[in-house]
Protein backbone atom coordinates (compact mmCIF):
# COMPACT_ATOMS: atom_id res chain seq x y z
CA UNK A 1 0.00 0.00 0.00
CA UNK A 2 2.75 2.64 1.05
CA UNK A 3 4.45 1.42 -2.30
CA UNK A 4 1.59 2.18 -4.52
CA UNK A 5 0.38 5.39 -3.01
CA UNK A 6 4.46 6.82 -3.16
CA UNK A 7 4.15 5.53 -7.01
CA UNK A 8 0.53 7.31 -7.44
CA UNK A 9 2.68 10.74 -5.74
CA UNK A 10 5.53 10.34 -7.92
CA UNK A 11 3.58 9.98 -11.12
CA UNK A 12 1.31 13.12 -10.29
CA UNK A 13 4.39 14.65 -9.85
CA UNK A 14 5.95 13.72 -13.19
CA UNK A 15 2.45 14.82 -14.86
CA UNK A 16 2.76 18.12 -12.92
CA UNK A 17 6.63 18.66 -13.91
CA UNK A 18 5.51 18.18 -17.90
CA UNK A 19 5.10 21.69 -19.54
CA UNK A 20 2.24 22.15 -21.34
CA UNK A 21 2.27 22.42 -25.03
CA UNK A 22 1.09 25.89 -26.38
CA UNK A 23 -0.40 25.62 -29.68
CA UNK A 24 1.01 27.99 -31.88
CA UNK A 25 -0.94 31.21 -33.22
CA UNK A 26 -1.85 30.99 -36.67
CA UNK A 27 -3.58 34.45 -36.81
CA UNK A 28 -1.92 37.72 -35.55
CA UNK A 29 -3.46 39.35 -32.71
CA UNK A 30 -3.71 42.78 -34.89
CA UNK A 31 -3.26 43.31 -38.06
CA UNK A 32 -0.99 45.68 -39.50
CA UNK A 33 -2.03 49.32 -40.68
CA UNK A 34 -2.77 49.47 -44.26
CA UNK A 35 -1.27 52.72 -46.20
CA UNK A 36 -5.18 53.85 -46.62
CA UNK A 37 -6.55 53.23 -43.39
CA UNK A 38 -3.40 54.84 -41.80
CA UNK A 39 -4.00 58.13 -43.97
CA UNK A 40 -7.66 58.12 -43.36
CA UNK A 41 -6.54 58.29 -39.91
CA UNK A 42 -4.13 61.45 -40.57
CA UNK A 43 -6.99 62.98 -42.60
CA UNK A 44 -9.45 62.45 -39.66
CA UNK A 45 -6.27 64.29 -37.44
CA UNK A 46 -6.58 67.33 -39.22
CA UNK A 47 -10.32 67.63 -38.95
CA UNK A 48 -10.09 66.99 -35.11
CA UNK A 49 -7.11 69.82 -35.09
CA UNK A 50 -9.19 72.35 -37.05
CA UNK A 51 -11.87 71.62 -35.09
CA UNK A 52 -9.99 72.59 -32.20
CA UNK A 53 -8.16 75.68 -33.03
CA UNK A 54 -11.19 76.83 -33.97
CA UNK A 55 -13.11 76.01 -30.97
CA UNK A 56 -9.78 77.29 -28.95
CA UNK A 57 -10.67 81.09 -31.23
CA UNK A 58 -14.42 81.05 -30.06
CA UNK A 59 -13.57 80.43 -26.51
CA UNK A 60 -10.93 83.67 -26.95
CA UNK A 61 -13.99 85.54 -28.52
CA UNK A 62 -16.08 84.68 -25.50
CA UNK A 63 -13.68 85.67 -23.05
CA UNK A 64 -13.16 89.08 -24.59
CA UNK A 65 -17.28 89.55 -24.91
CA UNK A 66 -17.61 89.09 -21.36
CA UNK A 67 -14.99 91.30 -20.07
CA UNK A 68 -16.19 95.05 -19.36
CA UNK A 69 -13.35 96.78 -21.39
CA UNK A 70 -10.50 95.30 -23.90
CA UNK A 71 -7.55 94.36 -22.05
CA UNK A 72 -4.36 96.37 -22.59
CA UNK A 73 -2.40 95.37 -25.66
CA UNK A 74 0.65 95.20 -24.12
CA UNK A 75 -1.03 92.50 -21.47
CA UNK A 76 -2.38 90.75 -24.56
CA UNK A 77 1.08 90.07 -25.75
CA UNK A 78 2.46 88.67 -22.62
CA UNK A 79 -0.91 86.26 -22.25
CA UNK A 80 -0.09 85.07 -25.68
CA UNK A 81 3.65 85.00 -24.63
CA UNK A 82 2.78 82.36 -22.03
CA UNK A 83 0.09 80.32 -24.21
CA UNK A 84 3.16 79.33 -26.28
CA UNK A 85 5.74 78.98 -23.49
CA UNK A 86 3.12 76.67 -21.68
CA UNK A 87 2.44 74.41 -25.19
CA UNK A 88 6.47 74.25 -25.44
CA UNK A 89 6.81 73.11 -21.91
CA UNK A 90 3.70 70.48 -21.97
CA UNK A 91 4.80 68.71 -25.25
CA UNK A 92 6.41 65.30 -25.25
CA UNK A 93 7.70 65.29 -28.96
CA UNK A 94 8.43 64.22 -31.34
CA UNK A 95 7.67 67.52 -32.81
CA UNK A 96 10.96 69.47 -31.88
CA UNK A 97 10.80 72.58 -29.55
CA UNK A 98 11.26 75.02 -32.25
CA UNK A 99 8.10 73.49 -34.18
CA UNK A 100 5.78 73.69 -31.29
CA UNK A 101 6.94 77.23 -30.29
CA UNK A 102 6.00 78.40 -34.48
CA UNK A 103 2.46 76.29 -34.71
CA UNK A 104 1.23 77.74 -31.58
CA UNK A 105 2.45 81.22 -32.22
CA UNK A 106 0.92 81.01 -34.97
CA UNK A 107 -2.31 79.66 -33.62
CA UNK A 108 -2.66 82.61 -30.93
CA UNK A 109 -1.92 85.24 -33.27
CA UNK A 110 -4.70 84.39 -35.45
CA UNK A 111 -6.83 84.32 -32.20
CA UNK A 112 -5.56 87.56 -31.50
CA UNK A 113 -6.35 88.75 -35.07
CA UNK A 114 -9.95 88.21 -34.22
CA UNK A 115 -9.55 90.70 -31.37
CA UNK A 116 -7.93 93.52 -32.96
CA UNK A 117 -5.58 94.47 -36.04
CA UNK A 118 -1.75 94.73 -34.53
CA UNK A 119 0.63 97.23 -36.56
CA UNK A 120 4.29 95.77 -35.81
CA UNK A 121 6.97 98.30 -37.31
CA UNK A 122 10.84 96.43 -37.95
CA UNK A 123 13.64 97.64 -39.71
CA UNK A 124 13.39 95.80 -43.11
CA UNK A 125 13.00 95.51 -45.99
CA UNK A 126 11.57 91.83 -45.47
CA UNK A 127 13.55 88.68 -43.99
CA UNK A 128 15.90 91.26 -42.78
CA UNK A 129 16.79 90.05 -38.52
CA UNK A 130 14.71 92.68 -37.56
CA UNK A 131 11.67 91.18 -39.54
CA UNK A 132 12.18 87.00 -38.28
CA UNK A 133 12.28 88.55 -34.91
CA UNK A 134 9.09 90.50 -35.47
CA UNK A 135 7.67 86.85 -37.16
CA UNK A 136 9.04 85.16 -33.66
CA UNK A 137 7.19 87.79 -31.14
CA UNK A 138 3.88 88.19 -32.82
CA UNK A 139 3.81 85.60 -35.56
CA UNK A 140 2.01 86.54 -39.32
CA UNK A 141 -1.29 87.13 -38.90
CA UNK A 142 -0.19 90.99 -37.70
CA UNK A 143 0.19 93.99 -40.39
CA UNK A 144 4.05 93.39 -40.45
CA UNK A 145 5.29 97.23 -41.76
CA UNK A 146 8.75 97.71 -42.50
CA UNK A 147 10.54 100.62 -42.33
CA UNK A 148 13.80 102.35 -43.41
CA UNK A 149 15.79 103.23 -40.27
CA UNK A 150 15.67 102.37 -36.44
CA UNK A 151 14.92 105.86 -35.73
CA UNK A 152 11.72 105.33 -37.96
CA UNK A 153 10.39 102.27 -35.59
CA UNK A 154 10.64 104.37 -33.08
CA UNK A 155 8.62 107.47 -34.79
CA UNK A 156 5.71 104.95 -35.84
CA UNK A 157 5.09 103.97 -32.61
CA UNK A 158 5.40 106.83 -31.31
CA UNK A 159 2.88 108.59 -33.81
CA UNK A 160 0.66 106.22 -32.84
CA UNK A 161 1.10 104.64 -36.19
CA UNK A 162 1.98 101.18 -35.16
CA UNK A 163 1.04 99.31 -31.98
CA UNK A 164 4.36 97.81 -31.64
CA UNK A 165 7.97 98.06 -32.66
CA UNK A 166 11.11 95.81 -32.45
CA UNK A 167 14.69 96.98 -32.22
CA UNK A 168 17.65 95.74 -31.85
CA UNK A 169 19.44 96.43 -28.37
CA UNK A 170 22.54 94.26 -28.24
CA UNK A 171 24.78 91.61 -29.51
CA UNK A 172 26.93 89.02 -28.05
CA UNK A 173 29.63 89.62 -30.36
CA UNK A 174 29.39 93.67 -31.20
CA UNK A 175 27.62 95.00 -27.89
CA UNK A 176 25.31 97.92 -27.50
CA UNK A 177 22.70 99.45 -30.85
CA UNK A 178 24.01 103.01 -30.87
CA UNK A 179 20.84 104.00 -32.48
CA UNK A 180 18.76 102.25 -31.00
CA UNK A 181 20.27 103.64 -27.25
CA UNK A 182 20.04 107.49 -28.71
CA UNK A 183 16.21 106.94 -29.94
CA UNK A 184 15.40 106.29 -26.31
CA UNK A 185 16.51 109.60 -25.61
CA UNK A 186 14.43 111.54 -27.47
CA UNK A 187 11.08 109.41 -28.48
CA UNK A 188 8.49 108.51 -25.00
CA UNK A 189 8.04 105.04 -25.91
CA UNK A 190 7.62 101.54 -23.31
CA UNK A 191 9.76 98.60 -23.69
CA UNK A 192 6.74 95.94 -23.06
CA UNK A 193 8.92 92.84 -24.11
CA UNK A 194 12.50 91.25 -25.22
CA UNK A 195 13.57 88.32 -28.58
CA UNK A 196 16.41 87.08 -27.84
CA UNK A 197 17.49 86.04 -31.24
CA UNK A 198 20.12 83.62 -31.74
CA UNK A 199 21.76 84.86 -34.74
CA UNK A 200 22.99 82.52 -37.72
CA UNK A 201 25.17 84.35 -40.79
CA UNK A 202 25.04 82.24 -43.55
CA UNK A 203 27.07 83.54 -47.46
CA UNK A 204 24.93 84.01 -50.05
CA UNK A 205 24.88 84.28 -53.59
CA UNK A 206 24.54 82.49 -57.24
CA UNK A 207 28.26 82.23 -58.64
CA UNK A 208 30.71 79.96 -56.82
CA UNK A 209 32.46 80.83 -53.66
CA UNK A 210 35.73 81.23 -55.94
CA UNK A 211 34.36 83.61 -57.59
CA UNK A 212 32.99 85.95 -55.06
CA UNK A 213 34.54 89.79 -55.42
CA UNK A 214 32.29 91.87 -53.42
CA UNK A 215 30.35 90.89 -49.91
CA UNK A 216 27.27 92.40 -48.86
CA UNK A 217 25.92 92.86 -45.46
CA UNK A 218 24.95 95.30 -42.48
CA UNK A 219 27.58 96.71 -40.89
CA UNK A 220 26.68 94.54 -37.44
CA UNK A 221 26.79 91.18 -39.87
CA UNK A 222 30.30 92.35 -41.40
CA UNK A 223 31.89 93.05 -38.17
CA UNK A 224 30.60 89.37 -36.60
CA UNK A 225 31.76 87.52 -39.33
CA UNK A 226 35.28 89.47 -40.17
CA UNK A 227 37.61 86.78 -39.27
CA UNK A 228 35.89 84.25 -41.47
CA UNK A 229 35.50 86.62 -44.18
CA UNK A 230 39.33 87.27 -43.72
CA UNK A 231 39.89 83.30 -43.84
CA UNK A 232 37.88 82.49 -46.57
CA UNK A 233 37.71 85.64 -48.49
CA UNK A 234 40.53 87.69 -48.10
CA UNK A 235 40.39 89.19 -51.60
CA UNK A 236 36.25 89.97 -51.48
CA UNK A 237 35.92 93.60 -51.09
CA UNK A 238 33.15 93.83 -48.21
CA UNK A 239 30.61 96.56 -48.79
CA UNK A 240 27.87 98.20 -46.04
CA UNK A 241 24.29 98.69 -46.88
CA UNK A 242 21.35 99.48 -44.75
CA UNK A 243 19.73 95.53 -43.85
CA UNK A 244 20.96 91.71 -44.34
CA UNK A 245 18.10 91.76 -46.86
CA UNK A 246 19.36 94.56 -49.39
CA UNK A 247 22.32 92.48 -49.27
CA UNK A 248 20.69 89.27 -50.55
CA UNK A 249 18.56 91.01 -52.96
CA UNK A 250 21.93 93.06 -54.23
CA UNK A 251 23.62 89.67 -54.33
CA UNK A 252 20.73 88.55 -56.21
CA UNK A 253 21.15 91.30 -59.06
CA UNK A 254 25.02 91.51 -59.15
CA UNK A 255 27.06 88.88 -60.58
CA UNK A 256 30.55 87.83 -58.50
CA UNK A 257 28.31 89.09 -55.08
CA UNK A 258 27.46 87.76 -52.14
CA UNK A 259 25.62 88.39 -48.81
CA UNK A 260 25.88 87.77 -45.01
CA UNK A 261 22.06 87.36 -44.46
CA UNK A 262 19.64 84.76 -43.04
CA UNK A 263 18.69 81.25 -45.00
CA UNK A 264 14.98 82.82 -45.25
CA UNK A 265 16.29 85.61 -46.96
CA UNK A 266 18.28 83.55 -49.31
CA UNK A 267 15.16 81.32 -49.92
CA UNK A 268 13.13 84.47 -50.75
CA UNK A 269 15.44 85.56 -53.20
CA UNK A 270 16.58 82.60 -55.03
CA UNK A 271 20.36 82.49 -53.76
CA UNK A 272 22.46 79.72 -52.72
CA UNK A 273 24.61 78.43 -49.70
CA UNK A 274 27.83 79.21 -50.02
CA UNK A 275 29.03 78.84 -46.91
CA UNK A 276 26.37 78.12 -43.39
CA UNK A 277 26.90 79.31 -39.68
CA UNK A 278 29.83 81.96 -40.51
CA UNK A 279 29.33 84.08 -37.42
CA UNK A 280 32.39 83.71 -35.44
CA UNK A 281 30.57 83.19 -31.98
CA UNK A 282 28.98 80.25 -32.42
CA UNK A 283 26.80 81.71 -29.73
CA UNK A 284 25.80 85.03 -31.67
CA UNK A 285 23.04 86.61 -30.29
CA UNK A 286 20.58 89.91 -30.68
CA UNK A 287 18.47 91.10 -28.32
CA UNK A 288 15.54 92.83 -29.62
CA UNK A 289 13.05 95.26 -27.25
CA UNK A 290 9.04 95.37 -28.10
CA UNK A 291 8.72 98.90 -27.83
CA UNK A 292 4.77 100.33 -27.19
CA UNK A 293 2.69 102.47 -25.09
CA UNK A 294 3.03 100.80 -21.88
CA UNK A 295 4.64 98.51 -19.83
CA UNK A 296 3.87 94.61 -19.93
CA UNK A 297 2.20 92.88 -16.89
CA UNK A 298 3.60 91.46 -13.91
CA UNK A 299 4.54 87.57 -14.77
CA UNK A 300 6.83 87.00 -11.89
CA UNK A 301 9.89 86.38 -13.53
CA UNK A 302 10.48 90.02 -15.07
CA UNK A 303 13.14 92.73 -16.13
CA UNK A 304 12.86 96.41 -16.00
CA UNK A 305 14.81 99.15 -17.47
CA UNK A 306 16.25 102.36 -16.78
CA UNK A 307 17.87 105.30 -18.45
CA UNK A 308 19.25 107.47 -15.74
CA UNK A 309 21.97 110.37 -15.62
CA UNK A 310 24.04 111.26 -12.42
CA UNK A 311 26.41 114.91 -11.35
CA UNK A 312 29.30 114.61 -13.25
CA UNK A 313 31.50 114.90 -9.94
CA UNK A 314 33.14 111.92 -8.63
CA UNK A 315 31.45 108.68 -7.27
CA UNK A 316 27.73 109.92 -8.43
CA UNK A 317 27.37 106.90 -10.15
CA UNK A 318 29.01 104.34 -7.51
CA UNK A 319 26.19 106.63 -4.91
CA UNK A 320 23.39 105.81 -7.46
CA UNK A 321 24.13 102.15 -7.75
CA UNK A 322 24.36 101.34 -4.41
CA UNK A 323 20.59 101.62 -3.89
CA UNK A 324 20.10 98.50 -5.87
CA UNK A 325 22.17 96.64 -3.65
CA UNK A 326 20.57 97.84 -0.38
CA UNK A 327 17.30 96.79 -2.40
CA UNK A 328 18.93 93.36 -2.79
CA UNK A 329 18.18 93.88 -7.19
CA UNK A 330 20.09 92.15 -9.77
CA UNK A 331 21.30 94.54 -11.99
CA UNK A 332 22.14 92.46 -15.20
CA UNK A 333 23.29 95.13 -18.08
CA UNK A 334 24.31 98.49 -18.01
CA UNK A 335 25.76 100.88 -20.81
CA UNK A 336 26.97 104.46 -20.73
CA UNK A 337 25.66 106.64 -23.71
CA UNK A 338 27.08 110.49 -24.32
CA UNK A 339 24.61 113.23 -23.73
CA UNK A 340 23.92 115.01 -26.74
CA UNK A 341 25.57 118.75 -26.13
CA UNK A 342 27.89 117.78 -23.48
CA UNK A 343 31.91 116.84 -23.27
CA UNK A 344 32.35 114.14 -20.38
CA UNK A 345 28.79 113.82 -19.34
CA UNK A 346 26.90 110.32 -19.48
CA UNK A 347 23.74 108.78 -19.71
CA UNK A 348 23.20 105.04 -18.44
CA UNK A 349 20.73 102.47 -19.30
CA UNK A 350 20.37 99.70 -16.56
CA UNK A 351 18.28 96.58 -16.48
CA UNK A 352 17.20 95.20 -13.72
CA UNK A 353 15.64 92.01 -12.34
CA UNK A 354 12.45 92.72 -10.84
CA UNK A 355 9.09 94.49 -12.40
CA UNK A 356 7.75 98.42 -11.80
CA UNK A 357 4.96 97.09 -9.61
CA UNK A 358 6.64 95.50 -7.01
CA UNK A 359 7.02 96.78 -3.55
CA UNK A 360 10.80 97.03 -3.25
CA UNK A 361 11.36 98.05 -6.46
CA UNK A 362 9.20 101.20 -6.68
CA UNK A 363 11.06 101.55 -3.03
CA UNK A 364 14.52 101.87 -4.87
CA UNK A 365 13.05 103.86 -7.97
CA UNK A 366 12.42 106.17 -4.90
CA UNK A 367 15.35 106.67 -3.68
CA UNK A 368 17.38 106.63 -6.92
CA UNK A 369 15.81 109.47 -7.99
CA UNK A 370 17.06 111.54 -4.94
CA UNK A 371 20.71 110.53 -6.37
CA UNK A 372 20.00 111.04 -10.62
CA UNK A 373 18.98 114.74 -12.23
CA UNK A 374 17.12 112.51 -14.49
CA UNK A 375 15.46 109.12 -14.37
CA UNK A 376 13.29 107.25 -16.53
CA UNK A 377 11.57 103.97 -16.15
CA UNK A 378 11.83 102.61 -19.76
CA UNK A 379 9.26 99.61 -19.33
CA UNK A 380 9.00 96.40 -17.45
CA UNK A 381 8.39 93.30 -19.45
CA UNK A 382 8.84 89.18 -18.68
CA UNK A 383 12.65 87.65 -19.09
CA UNK A 384 12.54 85.47 -21.99
CA UNK A 385 15.30 82.81 -23.01
CA UNK A 386 16.54 82.62 -26.13
CA UNK A 387 14.68 81.54 -29.49
CA UNK A 388 16.49 80.64 -33.31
Amino acid sequence: MAKSKAKAKTSAKSKASKPKKVKAKTKKSAKATSPASGQRRLDQLDREIVEKINERAAQAERIRAEANMPAPRSSSATRDDRAVDRAVRDSRGPLSERSIRAVVRELVSGTRALEEVVRVAFLGPAFSYSHLASIHRFGQSVDLLPVGTIGSVFDEVHQGQADYGLVPVDNSTDGRIADTLENFTRCQVKICGEVNLQIHHNLLGRCRRSEVQEVYSRPQALSQCRKWLATHLPGARTIEVTSTATAAQLAQEKQGSAAVASLQAGTNYGLDVLAADIEDNPDNLTRFAVIGHESAGRTGDDKISLMLQVDHRPGSLADALTVFKRNRLNMTWIESFPVSGSRGEYLFFIELEGHEAELKVRRALKSLATKTVRLEVLGSYARTGPVE
